[in-house]
């Protein structure tokens, strides 16, 4: 293979399925094992050029992609592999780092360490707490609950919509979970807390089905007195903490023991990026620090894989690092601001339209709304729209009824791509 040619053909594939994303089907349109049919049955006996692969990346492969990365998704939650942090994975996989210790790559580790130094600043976190990456705010929320167990064994408490990776983490750690009801607004009720014996409370920053804000000063209040471990899922919409007129959402936070961000769902970095705080790194370090014989140096360093369940990590700082450098502050808060217009636009659409209702607040870029009538009908809407391929759109249920959700968030999205969406909506409502 010549890495030259193959390299400048394979980044021409990427920059050209950026310029024509906009026109492929948002959501995948084939049936289960249609991709696997097309495929071979076995691996290929001799080797083949590489030509080949982008040949039935396009044949084969793309048919079967759902295009995230279209402006058209408007799924799930916000995501953007921008330009910046495509390059910058690619240079990660050049370097090919496995981060087992300090040593194994001090750039990697002293990288990482400013990297999310930088991020706590632009988020307004106070000052030196120990970050580090993690694959997902699911891995995270692991490592914050073991952490939580190690300092003191007890039962968990979260939003009933809260992230079902609180669940499992609570599964896979032998924990209770009890749910806490919320209010109006879908946010946590802090007095239906049932400290007596607890672990840990899960505080969510943009709930996965409203992107509702639960009250964080006044858990971080009722859990101070009861030594109850609060770590805060703001998954989702920490990264929109980049602009100062929204950091409302992290009041309390200097009282939280953990915290996870997601960069790779609004903050332009490709997938794989989770940035996790803590207070408390020792706690953090007590759960998972195992150091085998083969390990053991003689250098003055706590490596990362002490405070994490990953023994081996990828170079995932420097895709956050090459974002941060090249959109800087500025850049980032403009394009939050620009996905939060474009949402408060299409809310606006759906309140003015007679036969169509909002079912949520609308704090960030996640918009709740549904047809009247039945939950089938509004199912049977979903999938029409889904189906057409013009547009993505996710459901949820909301006090017993089903709901249609719209996110923006892709950074290039423009009022057109939201605008197609509430036409094809109400095409196939009618």
């Amino acid at each position: 293979m010549a890495l030259r040619d193959d390299g400048a053909a394979a980044l021409d594939w990427v920059a050209s399925y950026l310029e024509r994303v906009r026109e492929l089907p948002a959501l995948a349109q084939v049936a289960p094992g249609d991709v696997r049919a097309a495929l071979p049955a076995s691996a290929p006996e001799h080797g083949e050029e590489f030509p080949a692969v982008l040949q039935d990346l396009d044949e084969i492969l793309l048919p079967g992609i759902t295009n995230w990365q279209s402006p058209r998704f408007f799924a799930y939650f916000s995501t953007t592999g921008s330009e910046p942090a495509i390059l910058a994975d690619l240079l990660a996989a050049g370097l090919n780092q496995v981060g087992i210790l300090w040593r194994a790559s001090p750039a990697l580790q002293e990288l990482e360490e400013v990297t999310l130094a930088w991020l706590a600043e632009l988020l307004g976190l106070p000052d030196g707490w120990h970050g580090h990456l993690e694959q997902g705010a699911s891995v995270a929320t692991l490592g914050a609950l073991a952490a939580a167990r190690e300092a003191k064994p007890g039962h968990v408490l979260a939003s009933e919509h809260a992230h079902s990776s609180v669940e499992r983490a609570c599964r896979l750690l032998g924990l209770e979970l009890r749910k806490v009801p919320v209010d109006d607004e879908f946010r946590l009720r802090p007095e239906a807390l049932e400290l007596e014996g607890a672990s840990a409370v899960v505080a969510t920053v943009g709930t996965t089905s409203t992107t509702s804000v639960d009250p964080v000063a006044a858990v971080v209040e009722r859990c101070a007195s009861a030594g109850v471990w609060v770590h805060v899922d703001a998954a989702y919409a920490g990264s929109a903490m980049v602009c100062p007129e929204l950091r409302w959402a992290f009041e309390g936070i200097e009282g939280v023991d953990s915290l996870v961000v997601n960069p790779h769902k609004w903050l332009l970095v490709t997938q794989g990026c989770s940035a996790f705080w803590t207070q408390r790194p020792e706690e953090l370090r007590a759960a998972f620090s195992l150091v085998p014989e083969y390990l053991r140096t003689s250098d003055e360093v706590v490596s990362f894989s002490e405070y994490s369940v990953e023994l081996g990590r990828g170079f995932r700082a420097l895709k956050l690092w090459t974002v941060l450098r090249c959109y800087g502050r500025e850049g980032l808060q403009e394009a939050i601001r620009k996905s939060i217009a474009l949402a408060a636009l299409f809310e606006g659409w759906v309140r003015d339209e007679p036969g169509w209702e909002l079912c949520a607040p609308r704090p960030f870029s996640v918009v709740c709304f549904r047809r009247e009538g039945s939950d089938q009908e509004n199912e049977v809407l979903l999938e029409r729209v889904n189906a057409t391929g013009e547009a993505f759109l996710s459901g949820t249920r909301l006090n017993g009824r089903f709901v249609l959700r719209l996110a923006t968030g892709n950074a290039r999205q423009t009022e057109d791509d939201v605008g197609a969406a509430w036409e094809v909506l109400q095409r196939c409502a009618r």
